[in-house]
């Protein structure tokens, strides 16, 4: 196999990252300038910068004058907005903006994972109702309906906007204090909705926005691969919450969980299920008995860029993309990026070069 790390790669330049920087550029990966009390990259981005434990991560400095929102005792910059709605729980409170309200009207009343699906349309709209009560899957929900706009604008650009940012970093904060409280019964339906939904802010999110700057192609780091910790981390708490407990609202979904749980094959990586179906039938269940595959052997072989494991996932990408909006904008960059990095490095590879485009068995899924 030829060598992972090839001196033709461009190395991309590692920043220093400051010892005492705020917890903004660290979330955001930059090397901060330690500036007080604002620093020149969070002022630049629009938040106010965090040096101080009672300031939330990415929050935006509001436009106008504004007006403060108590959080439990701790007064934050809010825009003013039409109408009061809230999100609430026992510890914190969130109102939301217009736009978040426009967000709710156009994205969150439906199904914005699989759109057609009636049990999906379902699910959601009980969980849009339960946001109101657990701030934490309200920030999930908003996150995901402003990366759905982002999926459907392609004005906006790939990288992620300020919003989205904030509701993802405030959800993650939220369910993280949570989970180290005891787990009632009526809290396991918003903590799964909101698990699941930071798996899917954690895919259809890559660091890149160009294939040349993506995974494979780039040189490695401890962001390779890194969806897949959001992943196993959701399926965690499966048999905390227990999804299809006779008085879960995803009981309905039990068809699309079956799928999830599929026996995987006993050799081998198995794409072939989704490969043989029209697009218009590719559910998100079979989509991850995919990348429920990924570990042990197979996720080594990805991390050291073997090329038949890179063509695997390479061949589910430009399948599964078609049907999935979130698999889509992590396909976007790295399908593209894998192809150049086996055209580049294993041309002689027929086999492989042959599922390629252009190659002789592209037709068959292309």
């Amino acid at each position: 196999m030829a060598s992972t790390c090839p001196g033709e790669v461009r190395e991309r330049r590692t920043l220093r990252r400051s010892r005492f920087g705020c917890r903004n550029c660290k979330l955001r990966k930059l090397k901060c300038d330690e500036g007080k009390p604002h620093c020149k990259r969070c002022s630049s981005f629009g938040v106010l910068c965090n040096f101080m434990s009672n300031i939330p991560d990415l929050q935006p400095i509001a436009a106008d004058t504004g007006r403060p929102l108590v959080v439990r005792g701790k007064a934050e910059l809010q825009p003013p907005v039409a109408s009061a709605v809230w999100t609430s729980d026992k510890s914190t409170s969130y109102q939301l903006n217009a736009k978040c309200q426009d967000f709710i009207t156009r994205y969150l009343g439906r199904s914005l994972i699989t759109p057609d699906d009636p049990n999906m349309i379902h699910v959601n709209r009980k969980l849009l109702r339960l946001a109101f009560a657990y701030p934490f899957l309200m920030h999930a929900s908003l996150a995901v309906a402003l990366t759905y706009d982002r999926h459907l604008n392609s004005s906006l650009g790939c990288r992620r906007s300020l919003e989205e940012c904030y509701h993802w970093s405030q959800s993650t904060a939220l369910l993280n204090r949570r989970l180290r409280e005891p787990i009632e019964a009526k809290d396991r339906d918003p903590i799964w909705g909101t698990a699941a939904a930071l798996a899917i802010l954690a895919f259809s999110s890559p660091d890149a926005c160009m294939p040349e700057e993506s995974w494979p192609l780039k040189s490695s780091d401890h962001s390779d691969l890194d969806w897949l910790r959001m992943s196993k981390g959701k399926m965690s708490l499966w048999h905390i919450v227990n999804p299809l407990r006779p008085d879960s609202l995803f009981r309905v979904m039990a068809a699309t969980f079956a799928h999830m749980h599929s026996p995987l094959p006993e050799r081998g990586i198995d794409v072939s299920q989704i490969l043989d179906l029209p697009d218009s039938e590719v559910t998100t269940g079979q989509t991850q008995l995919f990348t429920r595959s990924i570990h042990g052997p197979f996720e080594d072989l990805l991390r050291k860029r073997d090329p038949v494991a890179l063509l695997l996932l390479y061949v589910w990408y430009r399948k599964a993309s078609r049907s999935i909006w979130w698999i889509e904008l992590r396909a976007r960059v790295e399908c593209p990026s894998i192809c150049s990095y086996l055209r580049l490095y294993h041309k002689g590879n027929v086999a492989v070069q042959a599922f390629l485009p252009g190659g002789a068995l592209a037709d068959r899924w292309n």
